[in-house]
């Protein structure tokens, strides 16, 4: 069966979202100012913000306003308990197994964070398999952690196609891997000059159509 390699975070899930609503309740139960929220967002970066420099950055901000612990916690969970599978993805997905899809998830990040939202919204029932970079040892776009979810499904990489909404971890991934690729842009503008995906979708379910309806 083709092998289609989804990831996780901003594509099969709004985790920008679900991290947004867990930083405002987290403002809101230590007093902190409202307008502060942008700031922590930026910081965050999509996901993309390493965890130790979130937290020096709210010590030295808020000092002992808000418990070390406190902030390593909320940083922890990251919004995984409130990330959910829209009924549109969902659909797509359950599609792409029945057109004879082995799909795959493919995200970095740490195994009990990523596994909470895959289990909590419902994805392990949905997909053949995923592989989680921290349980791996490497992450997107090395080659490695693609072949190791083809390992885990038991599908080739041959024929394979890659979808994600970053053009690095992604994209890049797919060129490094020889598969084709479709960007999930959510409205960007493409930035990078020196490689593009095969084809660009503003959302990560006519990213699936595109790559089931289209040849293999």
């Amino acid at each position: 069966m083709p092998l289609l390699l989804l990831d996780l975070d901003n594509t099969l899930i709004d985790r920008d979202s679900a991290f947004r609503a867990a930083a405002a309740a987290f403002f809101a139960e230590h007093a902190l100012p409202g307008d502060d929220l942008e700031w922590l967002m930026r910081l965050d970066a999509g996901g993309y913000g390493l965890r130790d420099d979130i937290a020096a950055a709210l010590a030295g901000r808020y000092g002992d306003a808000v418990p070390e612990d406190a902030v390593l916690a909320f940083l922890d969970r990251g919004g995984a308990d409130r990330v959910v599978l829209a009924p549109a993805v969902r659909t797509a997905l359950g599609e792409a197994v029945a057109a004879g899809w082995t799909c795959a998830i493919v995200t970095n990040g740490t195994v009990a964070q990523q596994e909470r939202k895959i289990r909590g919204t419902g994805l392990d029932g949905l997909v053949h398999g995923w592989v989680i970079s921290e349980a791996l040892g490497c992450k997107k776009p090395a080659p490695e952690i693609f072949r190791a979810a083809a390992a885990v499904t038991g599908a080739e990489l041959s024929g394979a196609w890659v979808v994600g909404d970053s053009p690095h971890a992604d994209v890049r991934g797919a060129l490094a891997i020889g598969a084709r690729s479709v960007w999930v842009s959510g409205g960007r503008a493409w930035g990078e000059a020196a490689y593009r995906p095969t084809h660009v979708t503003e959302h990560v379910v006519a990213a699936i159509q595109h790559v089931i309806g289209g040849p293999r």
